[in-house]
């Protein structure tokens, strides 16, 4: 591809930004003050310090190893096509079904949000409607909404903007004060909790080939679009706090951001942002569906999973397509919020300890600095650690859940190399 058709710094941070702003803050955002009081935007940032750190691992790796297989291949470049690799690529899969899953959710919340009535039975209506439909789309036409997304972000941005703009000013600073903050371990826990909001600056991984000036156009792209969602978080964080008292947001959790606007927007302003949640949360499940079957084709073609996922049809990867929404369907209708978000979030957090350690075994070629990337996958296992405290502690049946979406990619993998004789296929990189 020539210089003239590849694509910029602005494209490439806005992908990382659209990534972590798809869906994620409308759906974890009370579920982060219920878990950490006065204390969320601290909750926010410190989830955003360990994103920030492991973007220097994904800098390097895609800067010296540009694929669209994105994380599955670093993790195969560095570790090879072992047992342990072709678990954590699987992982990383259902880790996607999860996040889709999560979306459903919200959009199901804050749609059922504007019905009176029974909001049960719309909020399980419009997550089945949801999956249905844009899966539908995407085998009609993958194209339709992914044309619209550079809008889609642009507007959820703006409307957010806003919501911090109108609020910011009746902010009660008090309510904020480190007296109503959880104790330290709950904090840092609680921000661990909601880490898969910020798992999406990761596809800016998959756009290296086609990025402009790789070398310095990654790097900014990677570190300005965590550092900007990082403030973004932080402050909707503060005024939602600042404007409703905890009690409620809890009690909204749900749709708390909408619910948060009401005090100093009124009822036009909880409108405004639950429309602008189900049109970020279904523009996140069109983007991350898409990329969920692209994900079990590029597995796929390793050798890692079977071969009728790589067939397709009408240029799309149908049967990881279907077999990701079936998953998604499933979950969203059944699973709660807080088990989403502790199953997602461990999810990638194993995923990107293991990706700040392909980093360290590569520094030489990658050139990178290595003691950085292992307090990367320090801080990765270390949260890791405190998530399952702290679920052991107020949620221990969400253990087993966790224990058992890992256990799962392992046996699928373990299964399918006992049963199959596939040779698994290292991707090729320039060079």
């Amino acid at each position: 591809m020539s210089d003239s058709g590849k694509i910029g710094y602005w494209e490439v941070t806005a992908i990382g930004v659209g990534g972590m702003v798809g869906g994620g803050i409308f759906a974890v955002l009370g579920l982060s003050v219920n878990l950490t009081q006065g204390g969320a935007p601290v909750a926010f940032l410190i989830a955003g310090l360990v994103a920030l750190i492991t973007s220097y691992s994904y800098t390097r790796l895609s800067v010296t190893f540009p694929s669209q297989g994105g994380t599955v291949a670093f993790l195969d470049r560095a570790f090879g096509p072992g047992l342990i690799t072709g678990s954590m690529n699987i992982l990383l899969w259902i880790s996607y079904m999860v996040m889709l899953s999560l979306y459903a959710f919200a959009f199901g919340s804050y749609g059922s949000s504007l019905f009176s009535g029974s909001q049960l039975i719309w909020k399980h209506v419009l997550i089945t409607v949801g999956v249905v439909g844009i899966t539908g789309l995407n085998l009609l036409n993958a194209r339709l909404i992914g044309e619209a997304e550079d809008w889609i972000v642009l507007i959820k941005l703006v409307i957010l903007i806003l919501f911090i703009g109108a609020g910011i000013w009746g902010v009660d600073w008090p309510r904020l004060a480190p007296a109503q903050w959880s104790p330290p371990l709950n904090l840092v826990a609680g921000g661990m909790i909601i880490f898969l909001a910020y798992e999406g600056f990761e596809l800016i991984a998959n756009t290296a080939q086609d990025v402009r000036n790789p070398e310095t156009t990654l790097p900014r792209a990677f570190y300005s679009s965590v550092l900007f969602v990082i403030g973004l978080y932080v402050l909707v964080a503060v005024v939602t706090i600042g404007n409703l008292p905890v009690a409620r947001i809890v009690e909204a959790k749900d749709y708390a951001l909408a619910e948060a606007a009401r005090p100093f927007l009124g009822r036009a302003g909880f409108l405004l942002i639950a429309v602008a949640a189900m049109l970020s949360t279904a523009s996140a499940i069109n983007a991350t569906a898409y990329g969920a079957a692209r994900l079990s084709y590029v597995i796929a073609k390793d050798g890692e999973l079977p071969q009728y996922l790589e067939r397709k049809a009408w240029g799309e990867p149908v049967e990881g397509l279907l077999i990701t929404a079936g998953v998604t369907l499933i979950m969203a209708n059944w699973a709660d919020l807080s088990s989403m978000s502790t199953m997602g979030s461990a999810g990638f957090l194993i995923i990107f300890a293991a990706v700040n350690l392909a980093n360290a075994v590569l520094a030489r070629q990658t050139g990178s600095r290595r003691w950085l990337s292992l307090i990367g996958a320090g801080l990765c296992l270390g949260a890791l650690a405190s998530l399952i405290w702290y679920t052991a502690n107020h949620s221990p049946g969400h253990l087993w859940i966790l224990f058992g979406m890992v256990g799962v990619a392992f046996l699928i993998e373990m299964t399918y190399r006992l049963a199959t004789r596939r040779i698994i296929n290292l991707p090729k990189y320039p060079g």
